[in-house]
């Protein structure tokens, strides 16, 4: 009976308040190092809108609809919330660059929003990115972008997320321990 209350308060929480991600790739260099765990606040975006600088995990715009069974779809959830497995890999994280209305442009290797320079000191210092937009981020939505653009897949490729399919916000970096603590949510200036 214990365990039953403990599993059902775990998938309470996973689904409702916080949920942990592995990040497994190198798109969020330096900010977020490959294999740190982070903790997403689901409660952000359900009582405010997302910020500039914000970093968010996302459905990927190119999942495909989940055809497991309902039974397995419990399992992995209640495994999920446990910490037992990692959420699903197609899951990414980013960080918002810009919000419904701004209009973002990539030149000379440098973003800029509504026609500013934005000052992102975030960045892998090398790496170069090439020419887009301008493109005006459509209402409800936001566009998101790695930190360590020459890797990272994003909102240049596949365009806007929409809010509904953000997840949450990343807010504390849980592994490793030595690294443990909030993590670094910058607005830049622009």
């Amino acid at each position: 009976m214990l365990l039953l209350i403990a599993l059902t308060v775990a998938v309470a929480i996973k689904t409702f308040l916080v949920q942990p991600f592995y990040i497994p790739t190198e798109s969020m260099l330096p900010t977020i190092e490959v294999n740190d765990r982070v903790m997403v606040s689901k409660l952000n975006y359900r009582f405010g809108e997302p910020q500039r600088g914000d970093i968010v995990v996302f459905l990927s715009p190119l999942n495909g609809e989940d055809d497991a069974s309902f039974p397995k779809r419990v399992a992995r959830v209640i495994l999920e919330a446990v910490g037992i497995r990692t959420a699903s890999a197609d899951d990414l994280i980013k960080r918002v660059v810009a919000v419904a209305g701004d209009t973002v442009e990539i030149h000379d290797g440098k973003l800029f929003v509504n026609e500013v320079e934005v000052d992102e000191p975030y960045l892998m210092e090398e790496g170069t990115m090439g020419d887009f937009g301008p493109i005006v981020v459509p209402d409800d939505s936001v566009f998101v972008m790695g930190d360590n653009r020459d890797v990272s897949y994003d909102s240049r490729r596949f365009g806007p997320i929409a809010n509904e399919n953000l997840v949450g916000e990343a807010v504390l970096r849980i592994w490793p321990i030595g690294r443990f603590g909030a993590v670094d949510s910058v607005t830049p200036d622009s």
